[in-house]
């Protein structure tokens, strides 16, 4: 499932709960390339809501639709359901909440930037950011919808734009390390390593145990010739996550750097045994074979 698995419902989930209501809830796309070929790093990703996997699990939406049947008038209620209808994958069914929340409440900001990332991962790009534009015409400072709206934007190429809107999220003092990451792949990739490494930082701060920040810094390390620094970066994106392909790429182009092209070559395949046609995997692992 494209960047399903945060976000954005969370503000009415916490009011729900504030209710009362129990819920029965258990306790990267564009990457930026430096001109290092095999090394890559990604977008944080998106996520439906800050919950176990089970938010979106037949047992707790039928919890949620108790919720709304006993408050068919309550916004909160269908947006919270939509939220794990989407993490469940169930795109139809998370529209239709969205658009009964907004029925009864057309300014339920948080409902726009939900519904956009539902869209997002229909493939529905301009209906997502008409959501996120709706969202911050309500509230020009919800943080959400700026990441989410700077992400399309930074997939289109509008890298301007993209910017703009992560640096506001920032400004407004977010506590979402995806707006540091994604400004941090944007200074990156106009080859500002330095303001990189600081913005992958502090997206670190934020989200200790994302992989993604890790790898971002490690590439900007490798851009200013710091292998070392970017080798324990690399080492510790796997150490949270052995299943990115990215990490154990990046991982490999040290060693390749190195000179330790057999270390090199079981980081490629490994890297390649989870993702067959990530590419930088495969310019790396055809470049130390040649080179054996």
């Amino acid at each position: 499932m494209a960047e399903m698995t945060d976000i954005l419902a969370s503000a009415s989930f916490r009011a729900l709960a504030a209710r009362r209501i129990r819920l029965a809830l258990p306790a990267l796309a564009m990457a930026s390339a430096v001109g290092l070929a095999g090394c890559q790093s990604t977008n944080m990703p998106d996520n439906m809501i800050r919950v176990e996997k089970a938010q979106g699990s037949n047992e707790n939406i039928a919890s949620l639709t108790s919720v709304i049947n006993s408050s068919p008038q309550d916004p909160e209620g269908y947006n919270v359901r939509g939220s794990a209808y989407g993490r469940a994958g169930e795109f139809r069914k998370a529209l239709d909440d969205f658009n009964r929340a907004l029925q009864i409440n057309p300014r339920f900001y948080q409902a726009y930037a939900n519904r956009a990332l539902v869209y997002r991962n229909m493939g529905k790009q301009v209906e997502a950011a008409n959501d996120y534009n709706a969202a911050l015409q309500i509230n020009p400072s919800y943080d959400v919808a700026l990441i989410g709206r700077g992400n399309i934007y930074r997939q289109a190429g509008r890298i301007d734009e993209a910017f703009g809107d992560f640096n506001r999220a920032i400004q407004l003092e977010t506590t979402d390390g995806r707006a540091y990451h994604n400004r941090g792949l944007i200074f990156q990739l106009r080859g500002q390593h330095d303001k990189a490494i600081d913005d992958f930082s502090r997206a670190i701060s934020l989200s200790p145990s994302a992989p993604e920040p890790y790898n971002g810094r490690g590439v900007s390390y490798v851009a200013l010739n710091d292998d070392e620094n970017a080798f324990a970066d690399f080492n510790h994106a796997i150490e949270l996550d052995g299943k990115v392909a990215e990490s154990w790429a990046n991982q490999a182009l040290v060693y390749e750097r190195r000179g330790e092209k057999a270390k090199a070559s079981k980081s490629y395949s490994h890297a390649l045994g989870l993702d067959p046609k990530y590419q930088p995997a495969q310019a790396g692992l055809a470049r130390v074979r040649a080179g054996a």
